[in-house]
């Protein structure tokens, strides 16, 4: 997968278990188009040790019916991916190679010991926070052959995945991470949880969900345990919560209430825009986040 530091194309897609979201930005990174279709049950089912796309020339029709209704001339793409295919861990070391070749290897070692893959066969894409020590590294991994799953069907679909990155590492470029925010998306099959403070990630998790409507109110005890963990650790307190494609998230504020946090939608309006038509903002955080960083 792509550093997050790269230049991006104007155009990202995001194939899930159950739908393709496809985007295009113009000036200010602003949504000029958006277009979505259904995958129907079955088609897709993400995650790290099985063939995630086993039919994938079933998909590609509303794949590359989906992108060309918003890519224009463009063939190459952001291609954001399920949370389940990829592996993201936050690690520390007393020191890393300032060679990027050199570094790379002290991560895929320190790796093999967290992983249930193999490593050696995976692609793995890190990225230093901050300059203070202990140096702090986000490391996201996907094996290959998940990742190729995806890549070829975009290119079957007759575009180029120019950029990878899992949904949301990519939906976090969508807001403000100077300040203590905990971000839960919502997608079919995993629920994530991330807090950023000061420009770097400090807690992530990924459970499984069943796949039906994640609410606010069934989520309650897991965001208290990532809260209470992230302030005993770095001692700050959260204030603000994003959320997308969380169903009810009414009932989440008013859990949260007493403790002075706000919830927001991740995706505002301003963001989205208004040319996304029919497709629901929930949909839209992967791609528009993959773009607006």
């Amino acid at each position: 997968m792509a550093q997050t530091s790269i230049s991006r194309p104007p155009v990202a897609c995001e194939i899930s278990a159950d739908r393709i979201v496809a985007v295009r930005v113009g000036e200010g990174k602003k949504v000029e188009a958006a277009a979505a279709a259904a995958v129907p049950p079955g088609l897709l089912t993400p995650g790290l040790q099985q063939a995630n796309i086993p039919e994938r020339a079933k998909l590609v029709p509303a794949l590359r019916d989906t992108l060309a209704a918003v890519a224009g001339r463009s063939r190459d793409i952001c291609l954001v991916i399920p949370d389940a295919t990829t592996r993201v861990m936050l690690l520390e070391f007393e020191t890393l190679p300032e060679k990027k070749e050199d570094a790379d290897a002290v991560v895929r070692f320190r790796l093999k010991k967290s992983l249930p893959f193999d490593v050696e066969h995976s692609s793995v894409s890190f990225e230093r926070q901050g300059a203070a020590l202990p140096v702090r590294v986000v490391a996201a991994v996907t094996p290959r052959t998940v990742l190729e799953e995806y890549e070829a069907i975009v290119c079957d679909a007759g575009f180029n995945p120019g950029s990878v990155l899992p949904s949301t590492l990519a939906a976090l470029g969508l807001a403000d991470a100077s300040r203590p925010t905990m971000f839960i998306k919502v997608e079919q099959g995993t629920t994530t949880f991330a807090i950023v403070d000061q420009d770097q990630l400090l807690l992530y998790r990924a459970l499984d969900n069943t796949g039906g409507g994640v609410t606010g109110e069934s989520i309650i005890d897991d965001v208290n345990t990532s809260l209470v963990y992230f302030e005993d650790r770095y001692g700050v307190n959260v204030d603000r919560v994003l959320v997308t494609g969380v169903q009810s998230a009414d009932a989440l504020q008013h859990a949260l209430a007493a403790s002075g946090i706000q919830v927001e939608e991740l995706v505002s309006i301003t963001a989205a825009g208004a040319v996304t038509g029919n497709v629901p903002r929930s949909a839209l955080a992967g791609v528009v986040g993959a773009l607006a960083s």
